[in-house]
């Protein structure tokens, strides 16, 4: 399977691993932390992608509110697509699309579901923490519950500035994250944890997350290279955040 899955030649600017910069600059993340991700999301992604069919209405809200804002939607990106499943709701928004995932084989189902559902968008395999595209690419990225996926401390910083950095001026990103307020979790401060997946079989993979507290998302955001926080909010367990590009 190659870097990139497409059921579409992708936008001007997608592949930013020719550039000079793009290739001097080095991911946080330890490969053998990415690897791991890789693996595990590998090992369930059919079983996952059977469970991922609707998109979040917090995603659908800000997806419309950036139309009603914009007139229209301009290259999107979908950073950690899994089955497409947003990278469907941008497209039929009318944003040229990219779908961007760290499993290979959630590209995969990914591409199928594109093709299935006549989905105008491309895919690529690349690290959130040190994307393949190259700066102002695009108007619009949804980053929903990954970032709780990537450790250390200084991974999940970094992939805040990567959006940062990709973002037009005008441009605008949700990013989303698990958090201590939901009912599953005991707990007042973040932590990082292992949630099991289980498989039809039975196989239970685990699957790492840092659960954010909300104070410490706030911390992160403001912490985070390139980016400003435009709105805040909580909802049904998750910290949501709208972002921007720190030069306006």
């Amino acid at each position: 399977m190659t870097d990139r899955q497409s059921a579409a030649s992708p936008p001007d600017g997608v592949d930013g691993r020719d550039r000079p910069d793009a290739k001097t600059r080095e991911s946080t993340a330890d490969p053998d932390e990415r690897s791991d991700s890789q693996a595990v999301y590998d090992r369930i992604a059919t079983h996952f992608a059977q469970t991922r069919e609707y998109v979040w209405p917090e995603v659908e809200s800000f997806v419309d509110n950036e139309v009603d804002r914009r007139g229209e939607l301009g290259r999107g990106l979908d950073l950690g697509c899994g089955n497409g499943r947003h990278t469907e709701l941008l497209a039929d928004r009318g944003a040229p699309v990219v779908g961007l995932d760290v499993s290979r084989r959630l590209l995969t189902e990914a591409t199928h579901r594109a093709a299935d559902r006549a989905i105008d968008a491309a895919f690529v395999h690349g690290d959130a923490a040190r994307l393949p595209f190259d700066d102002s690419t695009f108007s619009h990225v949804v980053y929903i519950a990954t970032i709780h996926h990537l450790r250390p401390r200084a991974t999940r910083l970094a992939s805040l500035a990567e959006i940062g950095r990709i973002l037009t001026s005008d441009g605008r990103a949700l990013v989303s994250a698990w958090s201590t307020v939901h009912d599953r979790f005991d707990a007042e401060e973040g932590f990082d944890t292992t949630v099991d997946w289980t498989l039809p079989d039975g196989e239970c993979v685990g699957r790492f997350y840092h659960i954010y507290d909300p104070d410490e998302f706030r911390r992160d955001l403001a912490d985070a290279a390139a980016i400003r926080c435009l709105e805040y909010q909580i909802s049904s367990g998750n910290c949501y955040a709208v972002i921007a590009s720190a030069e306006p």
